[in-house]
């Protein structure tokens, strides 16, 4: 390898932003221009831009399209801002992290052909994990993730004194470290944007997004909200409140480096020793300054670390680089504005009855939080208030959320929601574009696949919204806001000198260190609530050698029922071809004593289970995956055959159950035939942390993010009513201490 000689430190620093920031290739040309250049202040470079940029561009920037209907060529054609994949669609069944990235890239290359080459950003529903790609780590669904709680606090009802159980406030650090590692298994596919997290509060569970929500409190969803900094990272000091933050912009590196070297006592040594730049756009540099080393350098997307933690690497190039936080951080959506949890019966995007004070105290603050905390971006609901639909909601949109709580990011619609303003959908599409556009939508978003089946209706939108900014009818500065906020969380996150996939991130889907935390996340969710005929006479834990024990239930031994809706596909999928994972079934297998015999039986008759000898069972039974409207329910039953499972084995043999579900379900019918309960709500691949938690490794610590009701009659109903009577309430968890080894 030729060694390059030693180079003054000032003409170092120009070429170090030389190497990070003047990689990109616009057709324009070369020439400077102060939006390309990182040294220069937010606020300029966006003027700068946007004074360069035609009505055209500008409208395009406001286009989010599926990728179905994407190609660089149309990325080129209608300067489009944004795309996204809807559930299930992607760019093959069990695609590879490196073919998403190829995908990702082939888009942006259009983007980054255009006349002034505005990278679009592409979203992606990752709302719990990465649930749209093949290995990715599939965490709980987010009511599991609100029962992760720990630290008592206690509701009384309004007309006496006594108390509903004890509730908690969640752990932190876990949301943030589930949010850390969602961002980094979508930047591992190229993807910087993720459509989370949704902080609705679910204030009645025939909702059939119920699962989406952390919980019936607003409390509770405020400290969810800690997964933003997970996702984006942690907002700087003294930050100002509402501008959108993502942590790892490369020039906020550069002048660390830069300012770190000019501290240094031992400038003139800092040498390179190599200058490679590969398909990933890496460039590793290695210091023969001891000092220099001590501090971290960004060239291009990647780090060296601290002396003590950079590996020495065995191939050629000297030390190991390793991911900037850059490249590993995306783009939040805090969804969806607002008072989606609300609707009459729960039923999905419809009206939401409320007085301004409700709205202000029950669905509104996990709103407050996310803005503080940066987040960049902020979608709004199918849903109605009071009557008027959101998308077309200007006071709410434009006179509350920008101008009262100062959101300085942009507000997306959710797909096709501007369609949706009319009944039926797209009936007076020139009403719904000016609706949206004027209540303070900042970007359109487009879904082909739904049932408005209009799969280039983006250029109508793009035809529809010239035509009014040229007749007056949406002012330019209306546009101009939109396209301000969009650039804004462009160039916060550092789209303009990194618009493309980082291929060294590759091999960070589904790695072991997040499944470790999944299945954390799994055992800390788990809600006990019975255990045994007293409190003297418990279940649980099971021992782990016995006999001969019986696995039984629809959803033992099925992935796809275990994580949910908004996995693989859009409601979900069954069987265990989906993605990799534990099942249940599996990590029973995993955790007893070899000497115990495993029988499992889906559905097994009384006389079965009578004549088997077994020393106890465990059924697993619960909800089939569904999600959004699909659903809904107004009778909340558990489907067949899990009632009947429950009756013939429960009847015969000691038994615990597990439901697996989004949400509360009709279980009180059963309840005195069941030994133990347990409520493991949609607890993802990491089917491991259940058996952690049933044979004693590790104590029940879960309390209940919602009300578990008696009979459907009762709802809606939460913990402050007056007609509060539970079968279970809000908070509700009994407790175990960990007993380990086999007993």
């Amino acid at each position: 390898m030729q060694r390059i000689p030693t180079i003054p430190m000032g003409i170092l620093m120009v070429t170090l932003v030389i190497c990070c920031c003047g990689l990109m290739s616009v057709a324009e040309g070369k020439t400077y221009a102060k939006y390309r250049d990182p040294e220069r202040p937010l606020n300029a470079r966006i003027k700068d831009l946007m004074r360069r940029m035609s009505l055209e561009e500008k409208i395009g920037q406001m286009v989010q399209i599926e990728r179905s209907v994407a190609s660089a060529e149309v990325m080129k054609k209608y300067f489009i801002g944004s795309v996204l994949s809807g559930g299930g669609s992607g760019p093959a069944k069990h695609a590879s992290a490196k073919r998403w990235m190829k995908m990702v890239n082939k888009f942006q290359k259009g983007s980054m052909s255009t006349r002034l080459g505005i990278p679009m950003i592409y979203g992606i529903d990752a709302v719990h994990g990465h649930n749209n790609v093949y290995k990715a780590t599939i965490f709980p669904h987010n009511i599991g993730l609100g029962a992760t709680r720990q630290v008592a606090f206690h509701y009384a009802r309004a007309c006496d004194s006594n108390h509903y159980g004890s509730g908690s406030i969640m752990d932190p650090e876990l949301v943030k470290k589930i949010g850390a590692a969602t961002a980094l298994e979508v930047r591992a596919t190229g993807i910087h944007y993720a459509f989370a997290p949704c902080i609705a509060v679910c204030r009645d569970p025939r909702w059939g997004r119920c699962y989406e929500s952390y919980s019936e409190d607003h409390k509770i969803v405020d400290a969810m909200t800690e997964i933003i900094p997970g996702l984006q990272g942690e907002i700087p000091v003294n930050y100002r409140k509402g501008v959108p933050f993502v942590a790892g912009k490369p020039d906020q590196f550069v002048r660390e480096f830069k300012l770190s070297v000019e501290n240094s006592n031992n400038q003139s040594h800092v040498v390179y020793d190599k200058l490679d730049f590969n398909t990933s756009e890496e460039l590793v540099l290695n210091y023969h300054d001891k000092k220099a080393r001590e501090y971290i350098g960004v060239i291009s997307g990647i780090v060296l670390e601290k002396q003590d933690e950079v590996h020495e690497s065995k191939g050629k190039g000297g030390l190991k680089p390793c991911p900037i936080s850059g490249r590993t951080k995306v783009a939040a959506c805090a969804k969806h504005y607002v008072g989606d949890g609300g609707t009459t019966e729960g039923i999905n995007a419809n009206n939401t009855v409320t007085s301004w004070h409700g709205l202000l105290t029950t669905h509104m603050p996990p709103y407050y939080h996310s803005i503080i905390k940066g987040v960049a971006t902020i979608m709004v609901s199918y849903s109605s208030l009071n009557g008027e639909k959101m998308h077309a909601d200007r006071n709410l949109v434009t006179g509350f959320l920008k101008n009262t709580l100062h959101f300085r990011g942009f507000v997306i619609s959710d797909m096709e929601g501007i369609d949706w303003i009319t009944s039926p959908p797209h009936a007076n599409y020139t009403y719904s574009i000016q609706a949206g556009i004027q209540a303070g939508i900042d970007m359109v978003s487009f879904m082909p696949l739904l049932q408005v089946m209009v799969p280039f209706n983006y250029t109508e939108f793009i035809d529809g919204l010239t035509m009014m900014v040229k007749k007056r009818i949406i002012t330019m500065s209306r546009i101009d806001d939109a396209v301000r906020r969009i650039l804004r969380v462009k160039f916060v996150m550092g789209l303009f000198e990194n618009p493309f996939a980082d291929r060294s991130l590759a091999n960070q889907l589904g790695r072991q260190e997040h499944r470790k935390i999944a299945r954390e996340a799994v055992r800390k969710s788990l809600v006990l609530l019975k255990n045994g005929v007293s409190a003297d006479k418990p279940l649980l834990p099971l021992p782990k050698k016995a006999s001969k024990i019986l696995v039984a239930g629809s959803h033992a031994d099925n992935l796809g029922y275990q994580c949910g809706g908004w996995t693989m596909e859009w409601q979900g999928v069954s069987g265990n071809n989906l993605t990799t994972g534990t099942t249940i079934l599996t990590a029973i297998k995993r955790t007893v004593d070899p000497t115990t015999d495993v029988v499992h039986k889906e559905n097994p008759s009384s006389h079965y289970v009578k004549s088997g000898k077994f020393s106890y069972a465990i059924v697993v039974v619960g909800e089939h995956p569904y999600a959004e409207t699909n659903g809904d329910s107004l009778n909340l039953t558990i489907p067949y055959p899990g009632p009947s499972t429950i009756r013939n084995v429960c009847g015969s043999l000691k038994c615990v159950v597990i439901i697996i579900s989004g949400r509360p379900v009709v279980i009180q019918p059963h309840l005195a035939s069941i030994d133990a309960l347990i409520a493991a709500w949609l607890p993802g691949t990491e089917g491991q942390g259940v058996a952690d938690v049933l044979f004693g490794d590790y104590g029940f610590t879960g309390k209940l993010p919602i009300t578990w009701f008696k009979t459907v009659d009762q709802l809606p109903m939460n913990v402050e009513d007056t007609h509060y009577d539970p079968l279970f309430p809000f908070g509700y968890g009994l407790s175990t201490k960990p007993t380990g080894g086999n007993y």
